[in-house]
């Protein structure tokens, strides 16, 4: 048994249930090979931590030269990519694939500077992804926000975003 981010317990032998192990090995592998993505290491965001029913992520990004703005602080477009596909990620591996999955909007609102390393975690538990199964199979298509926030490593928050994610089914 595994713990999820909200403190449930999480049974990998039902994902593995649902999710074939060709399917399951090939999504263990794309979150791997996404920490040498060159957007993603040319920028110095890595994924530091996920759980394995693809529910929970944390990823981290290093304040470095290369993604310095003018005044010395992180660089907002570095801040958003780190943020960029994960809640996308979490219901296209869960929900599998008899649905589509687009990321459709997203906003950011910076509320301090990054001067250093931050980090942000995203989490759907698996009772919203039923509910979006449901709701997309009765509806046909819906789109869904989910909120995030980039914090620093004393735990301020540098950024809130909200992204918007469209799911149909196929």
């Amino acid at each position: 048994m595994l713990i999820d981010s909200t403190g449930m317990k999480a049974d990998i032998h039902l994902l593995k249930s649902t999710m074939d192990s060709k399917r399951f090995k090939k999504y263990k592998r794309l979150i791997k090979l996404m920490n040498i993505y060159p957007p993603y290491f040319f920028s110095g965001i890595k994924v530091i931590d996920y759980n394995d029913d693809f529910t929970f992520f944390k990823v981290r990004l290093k304040l470095t030269w290369y993604n310095k703005n003018l005044v010395g602080t992180a660089f907002g477009g570095s801040l958003y990519a780190m943020c960029d596909p994960f809640f996308m990620f979490i219901l296209l591996i869960n929900l599998g694939e008899q649905y589509i999955v687009w990321d459709k909007a997203a906003s950011i609102d910076f509320q301090r500077p990054g001067k250093g390393t931050v980090y942000a975690e995203f989490s759907i538990p698996e009772e919203k992804i039923k509910i979006v199964k449901e709701e997309v199979d009765e509806l046909g298509k819906k789109v869904f926000t989910f909120p995030c926030e980039i914090k620093d490593k004393e735990g301020k928050v540098i950024a809130k975003l909200s992204k918007d994610v469209y799911v149909r089914r196929k």
